[in-house]
């Protein structure tokens, strides 16, 4: 039972977290990011944020930097929205499993247009 609460906290972080950077983080250094998900410590007082940002390394490293120096104010607004004895501390890291979805999907994509060959239904030859 008690992995059903902490997969329920977890979810609840992620939609708070991704809120508040769609809503109320201005920070010029972030750019397009995502929440991918959130994993909390066994007794709940950290947090490990997973964060995709699309872009060049620089665009992440500055991303990544302004996630951090809003990190306070977001585990203050993660406080207000879910009650819990101990808000857990808010540590963010760079998550590049989107990126990596993109680039297989790519690939498969590349072997499906080299193995189309002029022919019938089935890709056998005339």
């Amino acid at each position: 039972m008690a992995g059903y609460r902490k997969e329920k906290l977890e979810a609840e972080i992620r939609r708070v977290i991704a809120d508040t950077f769609l809503k109320e983080i201005k920070d010029p250094r972030i750019g397009f990011l995502t929440v991918t998900g959130v994993k909390l410590s066994k007794d709940y007082t950290t947090a490990r944020v997973g964060i995709s940002v699309i872009g060049d390394d620089r665009e992440k490293k500055l991303s990544l930097a302004g996630a951090e120096s809003a990190a306070g104010y977001i585990q203050h607004i993660v406080g207000k929205a879910i009650r819990m004895r101990v808000v857990p501390r808010i540590f963010f890291q760079l998550d590049s499993s989107i990126e990596d979805g993109m680039r297989v999907t790519g690939l498969i994509d590349g072997l499906s247009s080299k193995n189309d060959v002029p022919g019938d239904e089935d890709g056998t030859p005339e």
